[in-house]
């Protein structure tokens, strides 16, 4: 990049956990169980769709692109923070920290995008069943499911691209304990440092509210059309459908609108790691939990599966 060039800092620091300091394991083995139960529920999620055939619907592809989706996010993090919390040396190269941010943004926008194209999958269930097959066909599951991943990766080279391109003199410790925009661009020197974070912070705000927009649009459309149903059992059977979506798309823009909307003011190193923690290590633990008891055919599946594989001979 050629913002590298004319930087005097050749890695950062991470000392987002350093005001825990007698906290620091039991921080470790919680976000290690944590994570470890994020990876395994993401990947039964995964098994369960792939090895059930009548799950091979777009709701479920949809699912398991957002379960491939989180392990990268995770992956891109979660494992660098561990290392942190357990050994003394918090350093990351400029290029590694260039690295963690592409991918935290590339699988965090994709995530985004995907439960978008969720939403427009419940929306042609209920509101235009006759054409649902038509709608969402293989081919254009696919296409949503390519798209996300594009948008994904465009939103990640932007925010990356713009600000690795800024200058940094030094000092080069992060208030943080990933390589986040914000404790980044207080770390820059420049004239531009102003408007490259404002614009930063623009497109990633647009981006947000954009998709959650077009969410609640098709929620909009949902609830419309579940008035015109006369009875209550049809009414549940339907909404139902979007439970666990409508949770996890709660959990998610609630988090994240801790990260991007907050109020401008001070802010504690304390305040800002722990804000941190819930949308990189909460909202992907709870994911998978949420689809797994909210959604009454995944549960009955995955129960089923487990049950063959440890009592085969019951089966």
């Amino acid at each position: 990049m050629q913002g590298a060039n004319h930087s005097a800092v050749t890695e950062f620091v991470f000392i987002g956990f350093s005001t825990f300091p007698h906290l620091q394991l039991m921080f470790f083995l919680l976000f290690l169980l944590m994570y470890l139960f994020t990876l395994l529920g993401n990947l039964l999620i995964m098994a369960t769709i792939w090895s059930e055939q009548s799950l091979h619907t777009p709701m479920y592809l949809f699912l398991c692109a957002l379960s491939i989706s989180e392990i990268f996010y995770t992956l891109a993090i979660i494992p660098r923070m561990l290392s942190d919390l357990l050994f003394t040396h918090h350093s990351i190269s400029f290029l590694a920290c260039a690295c963690q941010m592409f991918f935290s943004f590339t699988f965090g926008y994709t995530h985004s995008f995907l439960l978008t194209a969720m939403g427009y999958d419940r929306y042609v269930a209920i509101c235009q069943p006759l054409h649902y097959n038509v709608l969402m066909s293989p081919h254009g599951c696919a296409c949503l499911v390519s798209w996300s991943w594009v948008g994904g990766s465009m939103m990640g080279t932007v925010v990356t691209t713009a600000i690795f391109n800024l200058t940094f003199c030094g000092p080069n410790e992060i208030h943080h304990f990933g390589c986040h925009v914000t404790p980044l661009l207080n770390l820059a020197c420049g004239k531009n440092v102003l408007v490259v974070g404002k614009g930063v912070g623009l497109v990633c705000i647009s981006v947000m509210l954009g998709c959650l927009l077009l969410i609640l649009l098709s929620y909009a459309f949902i609830v419309t059309s579940l008035l015109r149903i006369p009875s209550a059992e049809g009414w549940h059977k339907a909404f139902s459908t979007c439970a666990s979506h409508l949770t996890v798309v709660i959990v998610h823009y609630g988090f994240a609108s801790v990260i991007y909307l907050k109020t401008k003011g001070p802010q504690s190193l304390e305040g800002d790691t722990l804000m941190g923690i819930t949308y990189t290590v909460l909202t992907p633990f709870l994911s998978p939990i949420t689809f797994s008891l909210r959604n009454k055919e995944l549960k009955t599946t995955m129960k089923k599966t487990l049950l063959s594989k440890l009592y085969p001979e019951k089966i």
